[in-house]
């Protein structure tokens, strides 16, 4: 019998609460993943099929500003074999970043530091990612061969945009496809920023988080294919990359639903493009093939 085709989860979460408090799960709404989540969990709720895959590596991504929580995750993805990229955190704004992310690369696990994540979603600065601080920063992450993941909201994409052109050589993600307004109002102008941004080579997008940006209770596919629309058509689908944004996902559904919507999604796929989005995009962008046979 064959094995079945490798999946990859190009974005997830993780949390011990005994070890490290998350304040943002104390907001409203998130009853229901207010606890810790390991990655045993994980393999239990990514059980479902998706395509006829199997979940063989994650990318996990930070939740909090915190140093000590992306040590955490890197030593995790030198132990466990289903985590094969860390997408970290660290001060971009730090005079020492530099210094900061070659202290985790030298540890055990860091060399599965793939790339890092800022909260810019919270940060009231219209032009965040332009500070000179910040962009002295993303070159200390652009020498090391690393790529940045860009966590906006849909009014945010103008700095987003910025950060493409004004860093052409750096690889960049758009996180939750940019969190569009499903539901809540016209998607015409996220749209034509989608196309813009998707305009830049270099930038890649994370078919994750759409159902929480949906009504939780209610949504169904048809709100879901006006999103997945406008990015196939803007980047292709050998641009585009599966994540679950598990367990935030559960608070509207979890991974087996969010796994069969994205089947469907991609009905109309030929095998060579669903085997973009389900595993090629994630496994180029975050190199996940560079420690396989280290595990």
């Amino acid at each position: 019998m064959s094995e079945p085709l490798p999946l990859v989860d190009a974005h997830h979460h993780m949390w011990d609460l005994d070890r490290r408090p998350q304040p943002w799960l104390d907001e409203p709404g998130l009853e229901p993943i207010r606890r810790s989540h390991g990655i045993e969990d994980l393999r239990r709720a990514a059980d479902r099929p998706l395509a006829g895959r199997r979940l063989t590596s994650t990318v996990v991504v930070q939740c909090v500003t915190s140093v000590e929580e992306t040590a955490d995750l890197l030593d995790l993805a030198g132990r466990d074999p289903l985590v094969g990229a860390v997408v970290g955190w660290a001060d971009l704004t730090s005079p020492a970043i530099g210094d900061v992310l070659d202290e985790l690369r030298a540890q055990p696990g860091g060399g599965y530091l793939r790339a890092l994540r800022h909260l810019v979603q919270g940060e009231s600065d219209t032009e965040w990612l332009q500070q000179p601080s910040v962009e002295r920063g993303l070159r200390a992450v652009q020498d090391r061969d690393l790529g940045y993941d860009v966590l906006i909201r849909s009014h945010q994409f103008p700095q987003a945009i910025r950060l493409a052109q004004r860093f052409p050589d750096l690889p960049l993600v758009l996180d939750h496809a940019g969190k569009p307004p499903i539901g809540h109002a016209s998607m015409s102008d996220w749209a034509r920023q989608v196309r813009v941004l998707a305009g830049h080579p270099q930038v890649r997008c994370k078919v994750s988080g759409l159902i929480t940006e949906a009504d939780h209770r209610t949504w169904r596919i048809d709100d879901i294919r006006p999103v997945w629309d406008v990015l196939l058509t803007a980047f292709g689908p050998e641009r585009l990359m599966f994540g679950s944004d598990w367990p935030v996902c559960v608070l509207a559904g979890g991974w087996t639903r969010w796994a069969a919507t994205v089947e469907q999604l991609l009905d109309d796929c030929s095998p060579h493009e669903k085997q973009a989005v389900l595993c090629d995009t994630a496994t180029a962008f975050y190199r996940l093939s560079d420690h396989e046979n280290q595990k």
